[in-house]
Order: structure tokens, then C-alpha cells, then sequence
């Protein structure tokens, strides 16, 4: 069985076939550090490197890129609010976040890319949109003009009053008196007093968000890229602007061939985020639970299945792995046939909810720890 992967633009599973043979172009959208990253954040990267795992078990070369969204609104009017400077908050926070994907033993990207080193990149594009009239100079910043891109939509098939809605919750301004259009993006701001600014040919000023992300792609991946990954709620608007922007400077190349998005994480009620301060963090967790039962009880969830947070799922987490421990290890080679069901799991959309149930069951029926520990070596867990 091949492997098949959801593609959120199509809705529905694909044959995994990359663009060049053998090889996969991937890139996942980091974090923004202004403050501490929570169990929702490494829901998105421990299946992310599971991903990458199990692409290198095929036998694919993988060029893993992540960024650091390290000039931002909220980074600004964190640093501000704490009275640090912007950088040394951002590098603070950006170690912490390093420290935790490493201690949940999370491979490290090729490229793993702060926003502010690629602006010149980000300048050139906006340079392009801007004789090209996908752009538009108004009150000192630079907006994409939506209007020019006729397939905007097309990944979260959102109507355009759905669109404003979403905008006004998730950092846009639909009622910017600036725009053309209420769903018109910021390429560049104008500088204001007291924030960092870069020079270009169009002002002084800092990128927006969604060109950072479209710029490093393109510099560190190339035009196309095989998949794309990030949070279920970076569907709209960072990464609708983000095809916007890619297919019009590339002359509407499909940009993107899979889309894979990961759920969200609730807790108390609610989505786990820092604006609500329902945090679950890694840090805290790991103070009483191992990595193997941190990361156990992650991939006990598919990664598009939203989940409610209990701390009896890393009880339990514990339970399966004391099982696996006691199981003697017999050092020889392990029987790969015997994970058959474990592989038709994983080819399908990365299933690693029924991967570790198949786990249990081999453990119950006295499979040999050889067999099982080579599954879990598969899903990054630590049995050293």
C-alpha cells in the first residue's frame, strides 16, 4: 500500500507522489515568539516530524523547512508591555521553543529560518506586485490586491463575507481605510514611531505577515513545493494570502501540491492559546511525564481529529509504554512483516491513533520487542 496524504485543498486523500522523484520539498509554519509555546504547538510539530520520519523510512530525501515569525504585532506590543527589546524577547522564546521540541526528541528542520533574514527577498516581491498592479500603495503601506487573483478562496472555500468575519478575528482589518478592499492584504507597513523599520524603494517600513512566509519558501524551496503544513487556523487568511501571493509572482504555478493542516488542541473548554491563557506547556509536563508517554499521547490523536486535553491520557501513555519496557528484548532482526497492519496505518493519511493501537496489540500477543521497537524508532519515540 502507498502512502496517501489528505490534501486540504481538494478535501480528500492523494496518492503521495512528490514533485521531483524521490525527493520532498516540505515547509511548516513556525511560531511567532512572543511568548511560551503550549501542548497545541507540539501537536502540529510532533506529527510534523513524524511526517519527516516516516518520508525518510521511504527512502525520500527531505528538505524540511520551518521559520520564526520574529517581527510581528504581537512580538512589538509584547516587547513593549514586558519593556525588553523586540530581539531579545523574540531570541528568549525562540530557545525556549527549541528546547522543548528537542526534548521531545523533534528533528531539527534543514533550514530553520528567522523572517527578518529574508527581506530583501520580501522586497523583491512586493517590488513585482507593485508594477504589476497586484499591489498598491496607499497611506504608506503596501497591499496585495485580492481582486487580481481570482482564485482567492480556494483553500478554505470561504464566501467573501465569511472572509471579513475571519479577518477581523484573526489580525486583519476589513474596515482599513486604506484598503481598496475590505480583503486587501498588508505587504508592508509603514514605519511608526518607536518600531523597528527596514529601508525599501517603497519606505521605510516592516513586512506583513503572510509575504514573510511566501519569500522564505521561495528562497530556501524554490517555486513549487511538494507539502505544506501549519495549524488548521492558518487556513485563512495566512495561508489563502500566501497562494495569492506565490502563484501571482510565479505566473500562477501551483504552488503548493499537498495540503496537510493539523486540529487544534482544547482545554477548559476552549482552544488552546496564549490569548486565553489555557495553557498546557511542555516544560511543565515533562516534570512528571517522559517524552516517549509526552509523545505517546499525541500521536494517540490523528493529527485532524481535535482533542480535549486529560492528564489520564498520559497516564495511560504510561501504562503502554511499561508494557513495551517489560517485554524482554531479544536484540535480534526484526520481522517487518510483522508490522504490515502498523505500515497500511501509516500510508493512510499518517495514522498514528491506529499505529499505536496496533502497537498495543503486538505487545498483548507477546510479539517480539524487536518488531516494536523498530515501529516506535518509525514514530521518533526514544527507547534508549
Amino acid at each position: 500500500m502507498a502512502l496517501k496524504l489528505y490534501n486540504s485543498l481538494l478535501r480528500k486523500k492523494e496518492l503521495f507522489k512528490p514533485l521531483k522523484a524521490k525527493q520532498v520539498s516540505m515547509y511548516v509554519c513556525g511560531i511567532t515568539p512572543y511568548d511560551t509555546t503550549h501542548l497545541g504547538h507540539s501537536f502540529t510539530y510532533v506529527h510534523s516530524d513524524v511526517l519527516v520520519r516516516y518520508l525518510k523510512y521511504l527512502r525520500y530525501q527531505v528538505n524540511y523547512t520551518q521559520n520564526v515569525t520574529d517581527i510581528d504585532d504581537d512580538i512589538l506590543r509584547k516587547a513593549k508591555e514586558v519593556g525588553q527589546d523586540w530581539r531579545e524577547l523574540g531570541d528568549f522564546w525562540t530557545k525556549q521553543f527549541l528546547k522543548d521540541m528537542k526534548d521531545l526528541n523533534v528533528l531539527p528542520p534543514n533550514h530553520y529560518i528567522k523572517a527578518t533574514s529574508s527581506i530583501a527577498m520580501m522586497i523583491r516581491i512586493i517590488r513585482v506586485f507593485l508594477d504589476s498592479k497586484y499591489a498598491y500603495n496607499s497611506g504608506g503601506n503596501v497591499y496585495f490586491r485580492v481582486k487580481k487573483f481570482r482564485d482567492y478562496g480556494k483553500l478554505s472555500k470561504y464566501s467573501i463575507a465569511e472572509m471579513e468575519e475571519f479577518l477581523k478575528e484573526r489580525g486583519g482589518d476589513p474596515n482599513d481605510e486604506n484598503k481598496e478592499n475590505p480583503l486587501d492584504f498588508i505587504l508592508w507597513q509603514a514605519k511608526k514611531v518607536g518600531e523597528p523599520f527596514w529601508k525599501s524603494p517603497f519606505g521605510d517600513g516592516r513586512p506583513g505577515w503572510h509575504i514573510e512566509c511566501s519569500a522564505m519558501i521561495h528562497k530556501f524551496l524554490g517555486e513549487q513545493i511538494d507539502i505544506h503544513g501549519g495549524g488548521f487556523d492558518l487556513i485563512f487568511p495566512h495561508h489563502e494570502s500566501e497562494i495569492a501571493q506565490s502563484e501571482s509572482y510565479t505566473g500562477k504555478k501551483p504552488f503548493v501540491k499537498y495540503w496537510m493542516h493539523a486540529a487544534m488542541v482544547y482545554y477548559q473548554g476552549e482552544k488552546m492559546s496564549k490569548s486565553l491563557g489555557n495553557l498546557i506547556l511542555i516544560k511543565d509536563l515533562l516534570k512528571k511525564y517522559s517524552a516517549n508517554e509526552i509523545r505517546w499521547s499525541i500521536l494517540s490523536h490523528h493529527y485532524r481529529d481535535s482533542w480535549k486535553f486529560s492528564e489520564r491520557e498520559l497516564d495511560n501513555s504510561q501504562e503502554a509504554l511499561s508494557a513495551i519496557r517489560s517485554l524482554p528484548y531479544s536484540g535480534i532482526k526484526p520481522n517487518m512483516k510483522k508490522l504490515n497492519k502498523f505500515f497500511e496505518y501509516l500510508n493512510d493519511d499518517l495514522n498514528t491513533k491506529n499505529a499505536l493501537d496496533e502497537i498495543d496489540k503486538l505487545v498483548k500477543e507477546k510479539t517480539s520487542s524487536s518488531e516494536i521497537r523498530a515501529a516506535l524508532y518509525i514514530l521518533g519515540f526514544n527507547l534508549n
